[in-house]
């Protein structure tokens, strides 16, 4: 079977680690690189690629079987809109979030739905991270849709929503009382799951932490990985932490003076951008539908927007 051709659109940091995936999968090709950018064009010569300046003339010209959207998120909807219609014109759309191909994460939902933990109660979830101060150099990370809320955070919601079910209301507070740009640095954020449960979620970009996804899981080796959790699901009968997968949970009588054990789950490590990567490819033969389409994407991005909105308002806003 002949591979997939895929074209990226957007060759800056997150584009060159998706190239780099693309180059050694043996499901895909590179159809193209589009990228306005010098370094991205020298980049493609390199590598003997087809490169294009405009996406647009890209698609026109190439016609990728697939594309890969890795630019700044202000040009997602654009650029999404003029690789394809999805649902309306018959293509197909996977929303990367890639964590949702973690086996660890992939096994929290599984015990979690499953009532390993009893009727979920309470989850809390830590992002608390030192960007480094060149990161601000880019001028959008400075400003409204470029802090973390929408570049980290969203996808912490992702998972939550994930494991735990759909979020009802949302209720936060922000501040950019460190860096003093006008975009956000942290924000302290509750959350009602329609199922009942409670979650809190504390953010900040600004701060030297071992508690995010990225220090925690091990997922990228560019981080440092630290021997702590991000997230912990408490339940009737038992409590989760994730990533390190600790089952805490009484044998025998259910109070608090009696003595929990615990249990670790052992899941396989394997590379969740590969495992997506593959999911894509079959999901462009039509082999497998998408693990998050467009309209469940929808929903993380609704939960993740009612945190701005929560705190200009200063209230509850309700998901609907």
């Amino acid at each position: 079977m002949s591979r997939v051709r895929i074209a990226v659109i957007g060759a800056g940091a997150f584009g060159q680690r998706h190239i780099a995936y693309l180059e050694r999968e043996p499901l895909c090709e590179i159809a193209a690189i589009a990228d306005p950018g010098a370094a991205a064009a020298e980049h493609a010569k390199a590598h003997g690629f087809r490169y294009f300046a405009d996406y647009r003339a890209m698609l026109d010209e190439v016609k990728p079987e697939g594309a890969i959207i890795a630019s700044p998120n202000a040009l997602h909807v654009p650029m999404g809109l003029a690789s394809a219609a999805a649902e309306r014109a018959g293509v197909a759309l996977l929303v990367g979030h890639h964590r949702r191909h973690n086996p660890m994460l992939e096994k929290a939902r599984e015990l979690v739905q499953g009532g390993a933990i009893g009727k979920l109660t309470a989850t809390s979830a830590l992002w608390l991270i030192r960007k480094p101060d060149d990161y601000f150099n880019v001028a959008w990370r400075r400003e409204q849709g470029g802090g973390p809320v929408l570049i980290n955070l969203i996808h912490d919601i992702d998972d939550l929503r994930f494991v735990c079910g759909e979020i009802e209301s949302v209720q936060a507070m922000v501040s950019n009382n460190t860096h003093g740009f006008p975009v956000e640095d942290t924000a302290a954020i509750t959350l009602r799951f329609t199922n009942g449960a409670l979650g809190t979620v504390m953010l900040s970009d600004a701060v030297p932490s071992p508690w995010s996804w990225e220090l925690t899981t091990g997922e990228s080796p560019i981080y440092p990985q630290r021997s702590e959790n991000c997230y912990l699901f408490a339940g009737t009968k038992g409590s989760l932490t994730v990533p390190k997968l600790e089952l805490w949970r009484y044998s025998g009588e259910q109070s608090w003076t009696a003595p929990l054990e615990k249990e670790t789950i052992e899941v396989a490590v394997e590379d969740p951008l590969t495992r997506q990567l593959r999911h894509f490819a079959r999901v462009i033969r039509g082999e497998e539908a998408p693990r998050i389409t467009g309209a469940d994407a929808t929903r993380t991005l609704a939960a993740t927007l009612a945190v701005t909105e929560s705190a200009t308002c200063g209230r509850a806003v309700a998901l609907h």
